[in-house]
């Protein structure tokens, strides 16, 4: 297991695979103290995309958040990184004040939009797939389906319930995976090979074949179960499991059994606030992430007054990456593409900025350079196949 990375502010990017990485990442920037709470905020988030020493940073997807009240949210790549997914959101100042008195989201069709984009980074070009034989006012979550060029996936807010799609790459024939289902489904991801397909319901997990048949509940006697995915060779499932703000990575084999709690997150209750303003919502899930190799996980968990990074084997052997002042707050993990760094999110002296870090010697080289009252977060890299 590797020594303690020393994450020190300042420290020296002296990692040549650092240095040598060629993907880009994408990710996204907004504002986080504007009053009026959060909407006022939410409004400003942008795509961006930046190679990961900082440069060549740059906004994509502009011309989607021309109209008022509306925003783009950077949310993934195309298998072969010509094309970034980027969601378009817009949501009136009418009821915006209302969940705002009334803590709390009001999702209706006056009310809000959010649709899903496939952006050719060449060009611009920025195709409205949510619109094709449309399902939903607000449609999110959209993926390349594995192992099948012809399908994507995404979430679709159906009679006030969350249902997963999968549809053809123009955006039609939209088929619903759990149709006639009355329960809010939720984190909806499918296995490497495009098999099977994994998602939580009411906050329980199931995993079903790739048209949502065959569908079986991971039993695990707990009230919370959140945010499943795959392992890379589709023998394991991960997620959170516990209770609301106290929930444990977990991992299950595919058949159900074998459930296994691989690492405790110290009392951290699992979410990252991303506003300095009060917020109703409170802030972004932080999930644990599979390694490249399927070998380990990457979490973030409490220490004293800081959120570390940490790395735990499916044994639950853990190692603690990140040792930081009082108060810094990592969040959102995710590993390079040829598994030798990790990208992550650091708020450390009330900015919220994006880090890669070198997972051979544990240098770190800081990709954005934002000032008090802006935030990145979000990050996607740039697939390389």
């Amino acid at each position: 297991m590797r020594n303690l990375f020393l994450a020190v502010f300042g420290v020296l990017f002296t990692s040549a695979s650092l240095l040598a990485a060629e993907p880009l990442i994408g990710y996204t920037e907004f504002q986080t103290n504007l009053s009026g709470g959060r909407h006022a905020n939410v409004r400003t988030m942008r795509a961006f995309v930046s190679k990961i020493d900082g440069t060549e940073r740059r906004v994509i997807a502009e011309e989607l958040a021309k109209e008022p009240n509306s925003w783009t949210q950077f949310t993934g790549w195309s298998p072969d990184g010509k094309t970034a997914l980027v969601s378009r959101g817009w949501q009136s100042p009418d009821n915006a004040m209302w969940e705002e008195e009334h803590k709390q989201f009001r999702f209706t069709k006056e009310g809000w939009s959010l649709d899903t984009n496939l952006v050719e980074l060449a060009t611009g070009k920025a195709t409205n797939v949510s619109a094709v034989e449309r399902v939903s006012f607000y449609n999110g979550g959209l993926f390349f389906w594995p192992n099948d060029p012809t399908k994507l996936g995404f979430t679709a807010l159906i009679d006030g319930n969350s249902h997963p799609f999968r549809m053809d790459r123009d955006g039609r024939n939209k088929v619903d995976l759990t149709k006639g289902s009355k329960e809010f489904t939720y984190g909806f991801s499918t296995s490497r090979d495009g098999k099977r397909i994994t998602y939580h319901k009411n906050y329980q997990v199931f995993v079903a074949d790739a048209d949502g048949s065959n569908a079986m509940q991971i039993k695990t006697g707990k009230p919370f179960n959140f945010g499943p995915t795959w392992s890379p060779d589709g023998a394991y499932v991960l997620f959170l499991s516990g209770e609301h703000y106290n929930c444990h990575p977990h991992i299950v084999k595919a058949d159900g059994t074998d459930l296994k709690k691989i690492a405790d997150r110290g009392g951290y209750r699992g979410v990252i606030e991303f506003l300095d303003v009060p917020d109703f919502h409170g802030g972004s899930s932080d999930t644990p992430v599979w390694s490249v190799d399927g070998k380990s996980v990457s979490y973030t968990a409490q220490v004293g007054k800081a959120v570390e990074l940490f790395q735990t084997t499916l044994d639950g052997k853990a190692t603690q990456l990140t040792k930081s002042a009082e108060g810094t707050l990592h969040y959102h993990p995710l590993p390079s593409p040829d598994g030798k760094l990790l990208a992550v999110g650091s708020k450390r002296d009330g900015v919220r900025q994006l880090y890669v870090i070198s997972l051979a010697d544990g240098s770190e080289k800081r990709i954005t350079n934002l000032k008090v009252g802006h935030a990145a977060m979000w990050m996607h890299w740039q697939s390389q196949e």
